[in-house]
C-alpha cells in the first residue's frame, strides 16, 4: 500500500481496537477521505485492509461498518498462534543450517540500530522478516506458511502496544533470547523463549481489546 493508505489503515486499526470505533458504526470513504485530507483511493486501499483482518466488513461504493472483536475468538487466535512459532522456533533450532543460522543473527544485529532510534516503520518491517527467517527455517511449509497467515491477520492487534514502555527495546531484548537458542541448538528454550515472547504480546492485544469494549 502507498505510505499514505498505510498511516490511515495504521490510525484507523487502533482506533478500532481501543474501541474508539464500535461494531457497528460506519466508516464511510467520504468522511474517513476529508478527516486525512486524502483522497478516496487510499481511504479505500486502507478500509480493504481492514477488512483482510477482520476489523471492518465493507459496503460496496460506500465504505465500512466496524465489525464486532471476539474476545474469546482473539483469544484463541493469539494462544494457537503462541503455540505454533513456538514450535516453529524448536525446529529452527533442530534444522537450520549454518548459513541460515547466520542470516538470523545478521538480522538481530540489523535491528538494533532500529530500536534505538524507535524507528516504529522500520522496526515493524525488521521484526517480520526476523520471525519469516524463523518460519523457513523450520524446512516445513505447511507450519510456516500457517504460522505467517496467523502473524498477519493478528497483526493490527498485536502491533497496538502504545502505552507498553521501551516497547521496541523490551521485544529487541526478547529476540536476542531467542536467537541465543537457536544459535546454540537449545530446541526446548527456542521454544520456550518465542512463547514467553508472545505471550507478554497477546497479554497486551486482549488488554487492550478488554479495555476499548469497556470504556
Amino acid at each position: 500500500m502507498p505510505t499514505i493508505a498505510i498511516q490511515i489503515y495504521k490510525a484507523l486499526a487502533e482506533q478500532i481496537i481501543s474501541g474508539e470505533f464500535g461494531p457497528g458504526d460506519k466508516l464511510e470513504e467520504k468522511v474517513l477521505a476529508e478527516r486525512f485530507n486524502a483522497s478516496r483511493t487510499p481511504v479505500r486501499e486502507a478500509l480493504r485492509e481492514l477488512a483482510a483482518k477482520g476489523l471492518v466488513d465493507l459496503v460496496p461504493r460506500r465504505g465500512g461498518v466496524v465489525a464486532s472483536i471476539g474476545v474469546d475468538e482473539l483469544s484463541d487466535m493469539l494462544e494457537a498462534e503462541a503455540e505454533l512459532e513456538a514450535l516453529c522456533a524448536r525446529l529452527a533450532a533442530q534444522r537450520m543450517s549454518m548459513l541460515e543460522k547466520k542470516q538470523l543473527e545478521e538480522l538481530h544485529s540489523d535491528a538494533t540500530a532500529v530500536a534505538q532510534r524507535g524507528d516504529e516503520a522500520g522496526y515493524l518491517e525488521a521484526n517480520k522478516r526476523f520471525h519469516d527467517q524463523i518460519c523457513a527455517g523450520t524446512h516445513n511449509v505447511t507450519l510456516a506458511k500457517t504460522v505467517r497467515d496467523l502473524r498477519a491477520r493478528l497483526a493490527p492487534f498485536r502491533q497496538t502496544q502504545s502505552g507498553v514502555e521501551r516497547r521496541f527495546e523490551v521485544s529487541h531484548d526478547e529476540h536476542q533470547a531467542i536467537v541465543g537458542a537457536i544459535l546454540a541448538g537449545n530446541a526446548e528454550a527456542a521454544g520456550l523463549a518465542m512463547l514467553n515472547h508472545n505471550a507478554r504480546l497477546s497479554t497486551n492485544a486482549l488488554r487492550r481489546v478488554r479495555e476499548g469494549k469497556h470504556e
